[in-house]
């Protein structure tokens, strides 16, 4: 089983296991998990404070405000471009942001950015506890002892 979901949108490290007690851990407040995400304009860093300070978003019909969590403006991360276009420069500036959470509601990180004004273009997971995306090629499966 996958231990917490992309969405076809979405891109990154995808960890698959049998063991439901370590899924239920990992998907769980005590890990961390790291996404690179690029945002339609440039970001400012009032809304950078913002999104580390919590924004309420829809979740279940209902208002949310999300837990404070780590975020941080980046220089574009230079990933590979994406087989379907997400839109070309001629619609004006993008910019990338690091944000960290432990909590997962379903689609937060794309909520919390358009919550602040920065509609999300791009969403790579990055980090999941310590395991991280980089040195893993496309499509690459490699076993994993230790999340933490």
């Amino acid at each position: 089983m996958a231990i917490g979901r992309l969405d076809v949108n979405s891109e990154g490290l995808l960890l698959l296991t049998t063991d439901g007690k370590m899924s239920e851990f990992i998907r769980s407040e005590k890990i961390e998990k790291e996404y690179y995400v690029q945002v339609d304009g440039n970001i400012t860093e009032e809304a950078v404070k913002k999104l580390k300070q919590g924004v309420e978003i829809g979740f279940d019909g209902k208002k949310y405000i999300t837990k404070h969590c780590n975020c941080t403006s980046i220089n574009n991360p230079n990933f590979k471009d994406r087989t379907e276009k997400i839109r070309d420069d001629r619609h004006g500036p993008t910019s990338w942001i690091s944000i960290t959470i432990r909590e997962g509601k379903f689609r937060q990180v794309r909520k919390m950015t358009a919550a602040v004004g920065y509609p999300t273009l791009r969403l790579i997971r990055v980090r999941i506890g310590k395991i991280l995306l980089e040195g893993i090629n496309l499509g690459e499966v490699k076993e994993v002892k230790k999340i933490i």
